[in-house]
């Protein structure tokens, strides 16, 4: 059995989510109705999982997840709106330790929570077997204020822009990412640690809502010292830059006048997670030449990407799969491996020394 913890304000809510894991019938659940009840049943029923509202009288989302954690770490799944306010306070929450995040179809109070019931129920499942990742220093840079805005220093700006404008001659070389649950904070681990001085263009598909990936770019952007933006149109690609995928859409290189150029079309209804790790991979295929290509598969449920990256390592590719001990969920790197299309695998806080190596030598 697994010990459900549905903390939400709303009565409705904790209605339609109890009802999606009683009719599962291997979950053991209990109802909260605010953070600070949340953090009560956290160390009376000790639950697996909890699932935890953002905004909440009382005591709201981020405050209790920041005593959970503390006192008691659990893997939590975050539900939120579709909202740019929602998305950054979701964004706080995978800093401060939370594993995953339910978006309400409809708002702050859905009615349509059958729409996503399938997502919701692979998320709560997939956060009981997570691997918990509790909060860190960076989160306090970032947390001043839901608005507080962390700046690139002077410095680093200068550089990073200087890589764009001077070029390198190398923008068919690229780094590939693909990652799904867990992966703000992964790529946090990551992406900040690339120096403004890094050659290549970094391509990023991270299964998110559309209304997320804007904030995470800009997120990202103020924690790297290479510019970060989110995709929402056809856009050359140039060294020293790290390219989101939008969400919503499907993220691919093409060449447009010869010239290598990311695009944004609308999801493929082929595929089930988008931005899709396995159109992206396949793109790169078509238009580049494998032996330029750094492809790293991070933390996620699923199996997106794993055919397009070890096609990928097949015909030349260096590939890196997130290790067990470090992903949050050891799927999509673990589909990598059992394909054959590990080039190596480690732990996170090793991928970005280990792209910087390859990444000189392309």
């Amino acid at each position: 059995m697994i010990k459900l913890l549905i903390v939400d304000d709303s009565a409705l809510m904790r209605r339609q989510l109890n009802t999606i894991f009683q009719a599962e019938g291997d979950f053991e659940i209990r109802l909260a109705r605010n953070g600070r009840e949340a953090v009560e049943e956290n160390l009376a029923f000790e639950p697996d999982v909890i699932t935890l509202d953002i905004n909440m009288p009382e005591m709201d989302g981020l405050t209790a997840l920041s005593l959970l954690m503390a006192q008691r770490p659990v893997a939590v799944v975050m539900v939120s709106s579709l909202t740019e306010k929602g998305a950054m306070a979701t964004l706080e929450a995978m800093n401060l330790g939370a594993v995953d995040y339910i978006p309400k179809p409809d708002g702050t109070i859905s009615l349509s929570m059958v729409k996503i019931e399938q997502e919701v129920i692979a998320k709560v499942r997939a956060a009981a077997r997570a691997k918990l990742r509790t909060s860190r220093g960076l989160a306090a840079r970032i947390r001043g204020g839901s608005n507080t805005k962390v700046t690139r220093a002077p410095e680093r700006e200068s550089a990073a822009r200087g890589i764009v404008r001077r070029g390198s001659g190398q923008a068919d070389a690229l780094v590939l990412i693909g990652v799904s649950t867990g992966g703000p904070r992964t790529l946090e681990d990551i992406l900040p640690l690339l120096p403004a001085d890094f050659p290549l263009p970094v391509l990023v598909a991270q299964h998110m809502p559309p209304s997320f990936t804007r904030p995470f770019a800009e997120r990202m952007d103020a924690l790297c010292a290479l510019s970060v933006s989110e995709v929402n149109r056809p856009t050359p690609v140039e060294p020293g830059n790290i390219y989101i995928g939008r969400g919503g859409a499907d993220l691919l290189l093409a060449r447009r006048n010869g010239q290598l150029t990311v695009l944004v079309r609308p999801e493929n209804p082929d595929f089930l997670w988008h931005p899709s790790v396995e159109l992206l991979g396949r793109s790169a295929l078509e238009h580049c030449d494998p032996a330029r290509l750094i492809a790293v598969m991070l933390t996620g449920m699923g199996y997106d990407g794993a055919d397009a990256f070890a096609e990928l390592k097949k015909r030349g590719a260096r590939t890196i799969a997130e290790s067990a001990e470090t992903a949050v969920v050891f799927g999509m790197p673990a589909e990598l491996i059992e394909r054959g299309g590990a080039t190596l695998t480690l732990p996170a806080e090793r991928i970005a020394g280990q792209i910087q190596i390859w990444a000189a030598r392309s």
